[in-house]
């Protein structure tokens, strides 16, 4: 499968345990990595010293540092903290994120996941520059949104920019599917199960970046890994059909608001088989 990410990588730790699966994916051709929200270059670096603990040169661009319109709420990337453990690129090209992703689906037409992480600032951003590029993916998965029941805390992504969230939702695209807190709250480890579990290399330094996660969490939510592994394996997740609306910005958090509809745009993730999940997630590292 030809992917491009767009992440968020060093807020959640989540995003980081998402990379190191793709990246010892042996289905997966991941063809770059966007970054996504405050210190973009920051959480370039995060992702490429994953990307070097695979032996991959896979191309990294940081993107859009700020919402489309609201003000930055993530400002800080409490993960670079342990950069200095592990090598990294330090250079990257800058404002150039946008267009990578437009000439690399326009390269691969018809071909290509993207599967966003993330607030979704860097994705309207590229369909509002070029209004073709949705109808030339394969499809688009997010891990964004709660659906089935509202929550008065809302969902990080959405929160982040709601109005990139609400230009992606009224975009047309062949597979245009979410991946929420319905399911994703259901795939929960410990922080010492992780610590034990996450012995394969490419999951050390993912520890390592968990030192600042777990200073106020004593588990990790596998949001943005159930995402990835919906890609692979098809019955992880079951879906509904329907169309979501993002709801109005003046509340506060954004919700996202799901309607059940036979022929809807729209597919979320209803159910999921956590044990799948997890035995489908770690047996891409052999264990």
């Amino acid at each position: 499968m030809k992917l491009l990410l767009d992440t968020d990588i060093g807020s959640d730790i989540d995003d980081a345990v998402c990379l190191s699966y793709l990246l010892a994916q042996p289905e997966c051709d991941l063809l770059g990595i966007t970054t996504v929200s405050g210190d973009t270059v920051a959480r370039a670096k995060l992702a490429s010293a994953l990307c070097r603990v695979a032996g991959r040169a896979i191309p990294i661009y940081p993107g859009a540092s700020n919402p489309l319109i609201i003000e930055q709420r993530q400002k800080e990337v409490p993960q670079a903290q342990a950069l200095a453990n592990w090598p990294h690129d330090s250079y990257y090209p800058k404002l150039e994120a946008i267009q990578f992703l437009r000439r690399t689906i326009r390269e691969n037409p018809g071909e290509v996941t993207l599967l966003t992480i993330g607030p979704l600032t860097n994705i309207a951003l590229l369909f509002l520059i070029d209004p073709e590029i949705p109808q030339l993916l394969d499809g688009l998965v997010m891990m964004i949104g709660k659906f089935l029941e509202y929550d008065a805390r809302g969902e990080w992504n959405a929160w982040l920019d709601p109005h990139a969230a609400s230009i992606v939702y009224r975009t047309d695209v062949k597979t245009h599917r979410s991946i929420g807190l319905d399911v994703t709250l259901q795939c929960i480890m410990t922080d010492v199960e992780v610590k034990k579990k996450f012995e394969h290399p490419l999951l050390r330094p993912v520890v390592d970046f968990a030192g600042a996660w777990f200073a106020h969490s004593s588990q990790i939510t596998f949001h943005d890994p159930l995402a990835a592994v919906t890609l692979f394996d098809s019955h992880v997740c079951g879906y509904e059909r329907g169309t979501v609306a993002v709801a109005p910005v003046i509340g506060d958090p954004t919700s996202t608001v799901f309607t059940k509809e036979s022929d809807g745009p729209h597919q979320i993730a209803t159910t999921v088989d956590v044990d799948r999940f997890f035995k489908s997630y770690f047996q891409v590292f052999g264990i």
